[in-house]
């Protein structure tokens, strides 16, 4: 059984507008303007890679549209509910139902099993599918190693853990901060392969942050921050 006869898959359209976005941080040296009236709008399906040097603010763009942070200025629209003015229950239930992060450093809990940690937003968010996981766990490749703990795997199925775990609650948006910043190319890769797999039969949108061009290459589209502004050729 494939993941498309399993998933109810939500209907396309824009899940993503951010307008206007603005944000800048107090430095010594006085105020640090880190996103310039950022714009951007993502469908159903689609694929962006976000680019930039270090420092260049893409970490920061990611956390605002996860509401993990506010901005100074401008909008962000998920489903088209504005999220910048939600309470901070409201913010929390909005991640843990329409948002899954993966992250460089994969962000496993040690104490739990691949299993346990595969569930573990979805029991949060009381969106539990147990078919749904147990395709998910296979087509991962971590079905056999399901009771093993973090500290037994290797990097890349640790990641791949990450990426299950983010996709467990059929989340409308995937974003990732240098997923495979802590792999191998070959790793790396595979990984990313999964994930874009996924992101297709789950119909949700994907925003990578990266600094490879190599692996933004494989994304449908390529958008660049550099001092504060965004470009989306």
């Amino acid at each position: 059984m494939t993941i498309a006869h399993t998933l109810k898959i939500e209907e396309d359209g824009e899940i993503l507008r951010i307008q206007d976005l603005t944000k800048s941080y107090e430095t010594p040296q006085g105020s640090l303007l880190v996103l310039n009236k950022i714009s951007l709008a993502i469908q159903s399906r689609t694929t962006i890679a976000l680019m930039g040097e270090s420092g260049s603010g893409k970490s920061t763009l990611l956390h605002l549209i996860g509401a993990l942070d506010d901005p100074d200025t401008g909008s962000i629209l998920i489903d088209g509910m504005e999220i910048t003015q939600l309470k901070e229950s409201e913010k929390a239930a909005l991640r843990r139902n329409k948002i899954g992060f993966v992250f460089q450093q994969f962000n496993l809990i040690a104490s739990l099993t691949v299993a346990e940690n595969l569930a573990f937003q979805a029991r949060l968010a009381d969106r539990l599918d147990p078919t749904w996981l147990a395709e998910l766990t296979h087509r991962l490749g971590l079905t056999q190693i399901a009771s093993r703990y973090p500290e037994q795997l290797s990097g890349g199925q640790q990641q791949r853990v990450a990426v299950g775990r983010a996709l467990a609650v059929k989340p409308r948006l995937l974003l990732a901060d240098e997923p495979t910043g802590n792999l191998d190319e070959k790793t790396g890769d595979s990984v990313l392969a999964l994930t874009l797999e996924l992101v297709e039969e789950t119909g949700c949108a994907f925003l990578m942050a990266t600094h490879s061009a190599r692996l933004a290459a494989r994304l449908q589209r390529q958008c660049r921050l550099e001092t504060g502004v965004l470009t989306c050729p």
